[in-house]
């Protein structure tokens, strides 16, 4: 049976990327915590990206997976606290992630999933990139309170960046190819992230 630790993430390559070649699909790039989570019949796991067992820092998520039927289940995601405009705050997760527990005026997390790898005890995980967004937008049907289940879009992926990216001062893109697989712990080619320009610090991007 596949297990959470199986699952280390798959890495974000940074490179130049022609908006106008086929067959990519695009996410709003979130910056917070990569965090995986294994959940099943109410027992739940968390897993940071360095290993670390994150299962008690974020109790809200912890029991909004728990309430998801049925299982195994191993997700992968981002653990963010946003602003009123949706938008990374990645200082105030930061604020709350180091005391590694919920605590009165903690600021509230939501677990931003962009990908499904176990899906009823089967590794999912060579399956299209895009057939696996898809289970896991019925996954989460209804939706539970603190998990936002990342959309992507194929369409116009330059003017979003104009016209949402850099006005509203976002992290940046991320470039997947629809017909990708997941490739646990691997730096793919076919993952590319296209951040905008000051967005953060280029050391804070080895976290993902």
């Amino acid at each position: 049976m596949p297990r959470l630790a199986d699952y280390p993430p798959m890495l974000l390559d940074e490179r130049p990327l022609d908006f106008d070649e086929p067959g990519w699909i695009y996410e709003i790039k979130f910056d917070g915590y990569r965090v995986a989570a294994e959940f099943e019949r109410g027992t739940v796991s968390l897993r940071s990206r360095n290993g670390a067992d994150a299962t008690r820092w974020f109790p809200e998520i912890t029991q909004a997976l728990a309430s998801v039927k049925g299982g195994q289940y191993v997700v992968d995601g981002e653990m963010c606290v946003l602003d009123e405009l949706g938008r990374s705050d990645f200082d105030k997760l930061q604020d709350r992630a180091r005391r590694r527990r919920w605590y009165e005026g903690a600021s509230p997390v939501v677990y931003c999933v962009f990908d499904l790898l176990v899906f009823r005890g089967e590794d999912i995980t060579q399956q299209p990139l895009v057939q696996r967004k898809a289970a896991l937008a019925r996954l989460f049907k209804p939706a539970r309170p603190g998990i936002l289940v990342v959309r992507h879009f194929e369409d116009q992926p330059g003017g979003i960046f104009e016209e949402a990216v850099i006005p509203l001062k976002l992290e940046g893109l991320v470039a997947k190819r629809a017909a990708s697989v997941y490739e646990p712990g691997i730096r793919s080619r076919d993952w590319v992230k296209v951040k905008r320009k000051g967005a953060v610090p280029p050391e804070r991007f080895k976290r993902r």
